[in-house]
């Protein structure tokens, strides 16, 4: 059976061990990364196809006439047209809760780089501040601490319970939020509460027609003007143009996320071209540790391989064959 990664170098710097991958099916092509206009030509004999980004369209599906199953490298799927994969009997699987430790790990950096103004004391050795300092330690920016500090959580799934636990290590008070506008559970906090008492809120919900600027101008007045914004989850979670407002007026002391509305950013990016000192942007690498990466090609192996064999695995698409009430290979 033939196999084609069409994106490999958006998962790896050549850092990565294939071989649970090419156990579970060969011959690979490994691609660095495909064109739109590249994919129909590149699948078209293959049984197994792997994208991380690339667009798996309907035309692309139709010309590739020996495909079976369709993995995509990450959780979500909305690069696949899923309803031409189904009508084609061809299936299609994500990858789940591969990159918990290494994103719960970069919140809690950006955390505490925001709270102890780590990039500004940085700077401050670079140009020369601490040489030329009357005292042993410049107190030039103030350092707190998390502990005692009230985190708020939005979006309580993995990531989310993963976060609380290290959180509450740290000693923070943890508020769970509920959905918006929604009536609390037992163990949920109501989402305008927590907006109003966390001393930093972090983001860890899907994007949704519902959660598309969950945070903006509202939300953020609504935060303590000491309070500080994590976004780790999907850059269309936070309105940029109100986060930016906020920021620039310090109603917040401010903001750190990894992710934005676009991405790749073009050069005309208002946020990136903001600079300012109270926002801390990582390009979408919360996710990106080896041991996580490392992770999602085994489990993209696993997928394979329980595909092959009938075996449960992460389908999102599943074609049954009719006749043998068994997954068609």
């Amino acid at each position: 059976m033939r196999a084609v990664f069409l994106d490999f170098g958006s998962v790896s710097r050549n850092d990565l061990d294939c071989t649970l991958l090419e156990q579970a099916v060969s011959p690979w092509r490994y691609y660095h990364n495909s064109l739109e206009q590249e994919v129909s030509q590149r699948i078209r004999e293959a049984d197994v196809i792997v994208s991380n980004k690339i667009l798996i369209n309907r035309e692309s599906i139709e010309a590739a006439q020996c495909l079976k199953l369709i993995c995509v490298a990450a959780t979500g799927y909305n690069n696949v047209d899923l309803a031409a994969a189904a009508e084609r009997n061809i299936a299609v699987c994500n990858v789940r809760n591969y990159a918990t430790p290494s994103v719960v790990q970069h919140v809690f950096l950006l955390m505490l780089s925001l709270s102890r103004h780590f990039i500004d004391y940085q700077q401050l050795v670079k140009r020369g501040g601490w040489q030329s300092s009357q005292f042993f330690c410049p107190m030039d920016f103030p350092i707190n601490e998390l502990s005692g500090k009230t985190l708020g959580i939005i979006g309580y799934g993995v990531l989310g319970r993963a976060v609380a636990q290290v959180a509450q290590a740290f000693g923070m008070n943890v508020l769970i939020a509920e959905h918006k506008h929604a009536t609390p559970r037992p163990d949920r906090v109501e989402f305008d509460t927590v907006i109003r008492q966390a001393d930093f809120i972090t983001l860890h919900c899907p994007l949704s027609a519902e959660t598309q600027h969950l945070i903006g101008q509202r939300e953020l007045a609504l935060m303590k003007s000491s309070a500080y914004l994590i976004n780790t989850a999907r850059g269309g979670l936070v309105n940029e143009a109100d986060l930016l407002d906020s920021l620039t007026s310090e109603q917040i002391a401010g903001a750190a996320i990894d992710v934005v509305q676009q991405e790749p950013p073009t050069q005309n990016s208002l946020i990136l071209q903001s600079h300012l000192n109270n926002l801390i942007i990582t390009p979408h690498i919360a996710w990106a540790s080896l041991e996580s990466r490392q992770r999602l090609l085994n489990r993209l192996a696993e997928n394979i391989r329980n595909f092959l064999q009938h075996k449960p695995f992460n389908q999102i698409v599943d074609v049954l064959d009719e006749s043998s009430g068994k997954r068609k290979i």
